[in-house]
């Protein structure tokens, strides 16, 4: 019960939150919650590989990046009115939101899946390794293209469209980023209940144990893998909407460093944890940059303490102990 008020209450007050900050004069702060609600979603889907199977990935940023510069790259190919692709088919770009952010998640999940079907072979900290260095192979072929900024990044013009209807201002692109956040959590939520939740974590605790109950052990962590760095990079075209800038710093290592403290500061294997990690680390960011120039100093000794004495993370706290997804 206190677990779902817990969700009860986090849901009303995103939703309050529009209506509120136009009440007090400060509907400017939406933007920055909506940069809030595209990183909770990205940890969310990073806890599904981290959290329920046990795989540190260390290259999710590539996932976010990979989808921030999707939408991108459809909305400057819409503005220029060139093509994305001329042969063997000819592919414009496109301000459709119905269009734009699946393609950005379809190719940040092929890339998942590219990367799992080898990294996948390893365990441990060989896992690490090579997520970490495919994710900067993807960080430097960003770089070395030039049409699209390099390492200026690429300036967005203007915002997508959802069926017509422009999400140019903070509010539309706020409700999109919360349907998207409430519709993977519900989804997410109902496939780690089902068997293949169950199969995940049961690989996670043995491994050995569920390969000899017949658990299609591969199969399942790539599908959790390939499904976390689709929904990663649909968070990326939110953020590509939200700054109308896409940074090659999306895809850098420390992108994928932010998002495991976001998971591991909420609390792993829980879902609505790393939605609260992701809003709290960003909170934190914003106020103590406000103060100070060296808010890290400040920020750093913080989360160090909630890793000590909150091992469960934030959301236990909240949740309780018994608070789990």
């Amino acid at each position: 019960m206190r677990e779902r008020a817990a969700v009860a209450v986090g849901l009303a007050l995103l939703v309050a939150a529009p209506f509120v900050l136009e009440a007090m004069d400060e509907a400017f702060l939406l933007s920055v919650l909506t940069r809030m609600l595209a990183y909770a979603l990205a940890a969310a889907a990073l806890d599904l590989v981290l959290g329920y199977g046990g795989m540190v990935s260390f290259g999710h940023g590539a996932f976010l990046g990979t989808g921030a510069y999707v939408a991108g790259v459809l909305l400057h190919h819409r503005a220029d009115g060139t093509a994305v692709i001329d042969w063997p088919v000819r592919i414009g770009g496109t301000a459709e939101a119905l269009v734009a952010w699946p393609a950005a998640a379809l190719v940040s999940g092929l890339l998942a899946a590219a990367i799992g079907a080898i990294s996948l072979r390893t365990r441990a900290v060989h896992f690490i390794m090579i997520t970490l260095a495919f994710a900067q192979m993807v960080f430097f072929l960003v770089l070395a293209l030039p049409q699209y900024g390099g390492t200026d990044g690429l300036m967005v013009p203007g915002r997508n469209v959802l069926v017509g209807a422009s999400l140019a201002g903070d509010a539309p692109l706020y409700w999109a980023a919360l349907a998207l956040l409430v519709a993977f959590l519900a989804f997410a939520r109902s496939a780690m209940a089902a068997r293949f939740g169950l199969a995940l974590k049961g690989a996670r605790m043995n491994e050995r144990r569920a390969l000899a109950l017949g658990v299609p052990v591969y199969r399942i962590r790539l599908a959790a893998f390939t499904l976390s760095g689709a929904v990663a990079g649909l968070a990326g075209a939110v953020l590509a909407n939200q700054s109308s800038f896409v940074s090659p710093d999306l895809l850098s290592w420390q992108r994928s460093g932010e998002l495991m403290v976001m998971v591991i500061l909420g609390g792993q294997g829980t879902l609505f944890g790393p939605v609260l990690g992701a809003i709290a680390l960003l909170a934190a960011e914003e106020e103590l940059a406000a103060l100070t120039e060296h808010w890290m100093l400040i920020l750093g000794p913080a989360l160090l303490v909630v890793v000590l004495f909150f091992r469960g993370g934030l959301w236990r706290v909240v949740a309780g102990k018994g608070g789990h997804a």
